[in-house]
């Protein structure tokens, strides 16, 4: 069973176009993703993923609201019973803002220019178990 990965945009930021390329380089790594689109509040986002039964949540956040909505996207998944889904994230983040957002629930940050060979290696090792290479 390959690993389930939903990626999500929280919150009004309209640029999607990293998402999208991260979404396909982990298809392309073997996981099946699924993609919430823009615009999602971090309710709308726990619920999918709990209806999706992933393994883990990737956000992505251009806007600057990323220690708000990011930690929202972790508080919703807890209220779900969902707690144990990895979030992880991703976009124009101050490196300030990664204890932060680490101590808000959030497993990994990526910043701009970190290599799609990159966030594949994280999520293969996160997720490291038989799953991955099936």
């Amino acid at each position: 069973m390959p690993i389930r990965i939903l990626i999500a945009k929280p919150g009004l930021d309209g640029h999607d176009r990293g998402a999208k390329v991260v979404a396909r380089a982990l298809r392309d790594a073997g996981c099946e993703v699924i993609y919430t689109g823009l615009h999602q509040t971090p309710a709308q986002i726990a619920s999918i993923a709990v209806q999706e039964d992933v393994d883990g949540v990737g956000l992505s956040a251009l806007s600057g609201a990323h220690l708000t909505l990011f930690a929202s996207v972790v508080t919703e998944l807890e209220a779900r019973g969902a707690g144990d889904i990895v979030v992880f994230g991703g976009g124009i983040i101050p490196d300030t803002d990664i204890p932060l957002l680490e101590a808000a629930g959030i497993a990994h940050v990526f910043g701009p220019g970190t290599s799609l060979e990159e966030i594949q290696t994280w999520v293969r090792e996160q997720f490291a178990d038989e799953r991955f290479s099936h």
